[in-house]
């Protein structure tokens, strides 16, 4: 059995600007994480294993490539699936840019339900972040955030802060600076942009 996702990913290193707006040394291309779902599998019933303590009634998971581990689980969770929506709003400055939200008719579906997040790899947890904002709104009761892979520390601290437990495959360590501190900007290398969290 497969003990570690990220040979399924093949990242590159270099100077990436994240969706979240935070710079990055590593990038993960995860298009084509469930390309061989079978492979996948393994990971998505340990995921499983480690949240069906929490009693979730509903799995959601940000679009896109994350609502695909999310709609996994929510099968072997036995349990229903929604899905948060991407909005990016170009005039927005600074961190967290972009927006997630779950379709209007699934609003009624979520409220007063127990909900995980699911998602593929977490970095600065844009896309959790947004999606977390969006439930609670709605009057969803966010239990747990889970992922394959969590990258750095950033999401560790955010679930501490929302009180909300997080259970990670794996974790590896990465390095995620804000603009003003990224010591590749400082040195002059060339920036790309990256579009996951």
């Amino acid at each position: 059995m497969k003990e570690d996702v990220l040979p399924l990913v093949e990242g590159r290193r270099g100077h990436f600007q994240l969706e979240s707006g935070h710079h990055g040394d590593l990038w993960l291309p995860l298009e084509a994480l469930c390309l061989r779902p079978r492979e996948m599998q393994p990971f998505v019933v340990r995921l499983t294993a480690a949240l069906r303590k929490y009693e979730v009634q509903m799995v959601c998971g940000p679009l896109v490539e994350g609502a695909y581990i999310a709609l996994l689980v929510s099968l072997e969770l036995d349990c229903d699936f929604v899905y948060a929506e991407r909005f990016a709003n170009p005039s927005r400055e600074g961190l967290f840019p972009v927006s997630y939200r779950l379709p209007k008719a699934l609003h009624g579906a979520v409220r007063g339900q127990r909900v995980a997040i699911v998602n593929d790899v977490i970095s600065a947890g844009s896309a959790v972040r947004g999606a977390l904002r969006d439930l609670q709104c709605v009057g969803a009761e966010v239990v747990a955030i889970g992922a394959l892979l969590g990258v750095g520390d950033s999401i560790g601290k955010f679930a501490a802060e929302n009180h909300v437990a997080l259970e990670l495959l794996q974790q590896r360590p990465h390095n995620v600076w804000t603009p003003e501190e990224c010591p590749l900007c400082a040195a002059g290398v060339a920036i790309e942009i990256a579009s996951n969290s």
